[in-house]
């Protein structure tokens, strides 16, 4: 999982490095400017899947302890 994410973010980091090449910033300003997207990109979508998995770990601990109970008859 931690792979993909990264690949994201490497993929947004060198497409904001051809957009910003064709704005025509200077080299450092283009670099800083891909790399904030890089890390803004890579920090939310972590925080998107971490709290996918959460909810769906939530939900599957709720459906089993719905049938442990239903299996146990209370």
């Amino acid at each position: 999982m931690n792979k993909i994410i990264l690949q994201l973010g490497m993929l947004a980091f060198f497409l904001s490095v051809i957009f910003f090449s064709r704005m025509g910033l200077p080299i450092t300003e283009l670099f800083f400017k891909s790399f904030v997207v890089f890390v803004a990109t890579t920090v939310m979508l972590s925080i998107i899947i971490m709290a996918f998995i959460k909810a769906i770990n939530k939900t599957s601990f709720e459906k089993k302890r719905d049938i442990t109970k239903n299996i146990n008859g209370k």
